[in-house]
């Protein structure tokens, strides 16, 4: 039951961070760089941590795959975000990605209550997201 929940929010995850790269990419010229650097440092860091600690409980045996496997998730998805602005925006997001999906598995791995961490961490997620949203349509 957990795991078909975890991987159904891991892709629920990668839909979510889809629509808000398609959101922001149409907007990208009237964004300053202040935040498009927040929104990158957010997008990387959030993809890596979520990526890592889902696929950690999906695949607890697997931790070296699993550590490569976010780490380039969240460096591609920080990336991806701070290319719409600069270069320097690009390298802040995947730098902050790279830090978090190296971390994230192994934070996932040394917790008990994996549901629990699961949904607290999808509550962060989601109200970081509708805070970039409303930083965004203010800009």
């Amino acid at each position: 039951m957990n795991e078909n929940l975890f991987a159904l929010v891991l892709y629920a995850n990668f839909v979510v961070f889809l629509i808000l790269y398609s959101f922001v990419f149409q907007i990208r010229k009237m964004i300053g760089f202040q935040l498009g650097m927040n929104i990158s440092v957010a997008t990387g860091g959030l993809m890596g941590l979520t990526s890592g600690m889902l696929l950690i409980f999906l695949y607890p045996f697997h931790f070296t795959w699993i550590t490569i496997i976010s780490t380039l998730i969240g460096m591609l998805v920080g990336a991806l975000f701070g290319a719409l602005f600069d270069y320097q925006t690009m390298l802040t997001g995947l730098i902050n990605g790279l830090m978090l999906g190296i971390m994230a598995p192994m934070l996932g791995s040394i917790l008990t209550n994996q549901f629990l961490i699961m949904l607290v961490l999808e509550v962060l997620v989601c109200s970081i997201i509708i805070i970039l949203v409303i930083s965004i349509r203010r800009s």
